[in-house]
């Protein structure tokens, strides 16, 4: 969840003793152990040498490997993703990566007789929303505010504000609006509780 001193800092603020302070104050307390669990994993984190923003919200992941190669922008939301940082990986600013999505930084050289690993990082830009169970591969850089659909494998970029979907995933010719200003943080009930 975001820093404690962010919520703090940025809490509603209600009238004392009014029906609307005891429900966000009901709120809070009902949700607060999660808000700490998941400071504390943003904060073992940076301690094993990520980059990650205080309003990035960092949910139950599996990384692996190097964790100086993460770099997580503000107001992040990874949920029950994994992650292999055998190369760097970069996220910026307002993405939501959501539950069962793979991270892979690393595969190997199906043309090279000893089979060796490659690995190429993975960029990810402002406002990139990757659905459930997607898959994304070496190399690629998703561009701002781009879609990656529900369980599609991307192998190659993705284009600013572009939709795509499928295995290969492929670019549909819809696009995303490019007048994007929302924060995928505000929506967990623990933030909720204190920003609403």
């Amino acid at each position: 969840m975001a820093s404690l001193k962010y919520l703090w800092g940025n809490r509603s603020k209600n009238l004392i003793f009014s029906r609307n302070f005891f429900i966000s104050w009901a709120k809070r307390l009902f949700t607060i152990n999660k808000l700490l669990s998941n400071n504390l994993r943003r904060k073992r984190l940076i301690k094993q040498g990520a980059h990650i923003a205080d309003t990035a919200e960092i949910g139950i992941t599996k990384i692996g490997g190097r964790k100086c190669n993460l770099t997580v922008g503000e107001f992040t939301f990874l949920g029950r993703v994994e992650i292999a940082l055998h190369e760097k990986i970069t996220i910026g600013n307002y993405v939501c990566i959501n539950d069962g999505v793979k991270l892979l930084s690393a595969s190997h050289d199906v043309s090279d007789s000893l089979w060796r690993h490659k690995k190429s990082p993975i960029y990810i830009g402002d406002y990139a929303w990757i659905a459930t169970n997607a898959i994304v591969l070496p190399g690629v850089k998703i561009g701002r505010g781009a879609v990656v659909g529900a369980g599609a494998v991307v192998s190659k970029d993705v284009n600013d504000y572009s939709i795509v979907i499928g295995n290969p995933a492929q670019e549909i010719a819809k696009k995303r609006t490019k007048t994007l200003n929302y924060n995928p943080c505000e929506f967990l009930a623990a933030n909720n509780a204190w920003l609403k």
